[in-house]
């Protein structure tokens, strides 16, 4: 698949990584990330990985190859992940970044476009329109299939891939959305949360190369079953979030100084 390049901008995307026991791809994926023609604030959250991961994040972050590193003392899950890695964010906008190879960095291209241009205020990357994706576990597709089918039934969207691990949002929005879950419920959370806020959502094809559970992957039929709960707990229990008004750069402006004025 061929990625348009875009030349790094006056707007920043900061890239939210979650991290767990990840020590034998993410300084790959670090360097993957790095090398996108974009203005990147990268931000790793590790979440109490046992297998020497911590250590490599350190050094990692002191040689300025991460902006912004986060440890978590005890293991609370991916979407707990998320929010922490969000709280240092800077950028203009957001998006979420395995530590493993199974997604290519360099289409966040492809992503920031309908933002960057104006037309989206968040964008799914689809792994069932892509042109290209690694042939592995048929039942696990139709379970995404299933999933996917289910949110789009509560929150009255078209998507076609809810569980992919690439959303891309303004950073103000994502803010503005109230995140709860602590592990892989985030994906059908967060998905229900930008339906409620009335946001501008696209989807554009990536490519996607998977990994064998013998090669780390994580996400098993258990967190499976347990997005069926959360898929009906984001959209039809509290709290439910607001709509979402674009910020001016006046309000921009504030909301920089305020973060600032915490962050001292």
């Amino acid at each position: 698949m061929s990625v348009a390049v875009l030349q790094p901008g006056t707007m920043r995307v900061s890239v939210l990584m979650p991290v767990y026991n990840e020590a034998a791809t993410i300084a790959e994926a670090l360097r993957r990330v790095r090398s996108v023609p974009l203005d990147i604030q990268i931000v790793c959250v590790d979440d109490a990985s046992s297998d020497g991961t911590t250590s490599i994040l350190r050094q990692l972050h002191e040689s300025g190859d991460i902006d912004e590193l986060v440890i978590h003392e005890i293991n609370r899950g991916k979407g707990a992940a998320i929010r922490s890695a969000l709280a240092r964010a800077a950028g203009d906008v957001v998006v979420i970044q395995d530590a493993d190879l199974e997604y290519d960095p360099q289409e966040l291209v492809r992503l920031f476009e309908p933002i960057r241009n104006g037309r989206a205020d968040a964008v799914f990357g689809s792994r069932f329109r892509g042109d290209t994706r690694r042939v592995l576990y048929y039942w696990h597709s139709m379970g995404n299939h299933l999933l996917t089918m289910l949110s789009n039934m509560a929150t009255n969207l078209n998507l076609t891939d809810m569980e992919t691990c690439y959303k891309m949002v303004k950073t103000d929005l994502m803010k503005s959305l109230p995140l709860t879950s602590d592990r892989f419920g985030i994906e059908p959370e967060l998905t229900a949360r930008l339906a409620q806020s009335g946001a501008r959502i696209y989807e554009v094809p990536i490519t996607y190369s998977g990994r064998t559970y013998a090669e780390g992957k994580k996400v098993g039929w258990k967190d499976g079953a347990a997005a069926l709960w959360h898929i009906v707990r984001a959209n039809f229990l509290s709290p439910k979030a607001p709509r979402y008004v674009p910020e001016t750069p006046k309000l921009a402006a504030a909301r920089a100084k305020s973060e600032a004025l915490q962050s001292r």
